[in-house]
């Protein structure tokens, strides 16, 4: 699956949790397509991971965070975080081919 807004950064913590970060500001005329891609991984994580979305101190593996502010009418920026296990942040790499 090949992204073309979504641009991700990947940082991990000491304790193995991964966080794909990534930032896509465009006109309003190319923010469906952002929205598109958003819900494009999150269907994906949805599907391969059964314990789902959720807080991974309690056994989730993998969680988001989609914030969006008001840029006005002529921009919009969408910065979207997904954090998750060791496991789901090396299937994310090999689904959307992230090095």
């Amino acid at each position: 699956m090949t992204l073309q807004y979504l641009v991700f950064d990947f940082t991990e913590d000491t304790e193995g949790i991964g966080t794909f970060e990534a930032m896509a500001s465009t006109t309003q005329a190319e923010a469906a397509q952002v929205e598109a891609e958003i819900a494009q991984v999150l269907a994906w994580a949805n599907a391969l991971f059964p314990l789902g979305r959720g807080e991974l101190s309690a056994g989730a593996d993998w969680d988001f965070d989609l914030q969006e502010p008001d840029e006005g009418a002529a921009r919009r920026t969408f910065v979207v975080s997904i954090s998750g296990t060791a496991s789901f942040c090396e299937a994310v790499r090999e689904q959307f081919a992230l090095d």
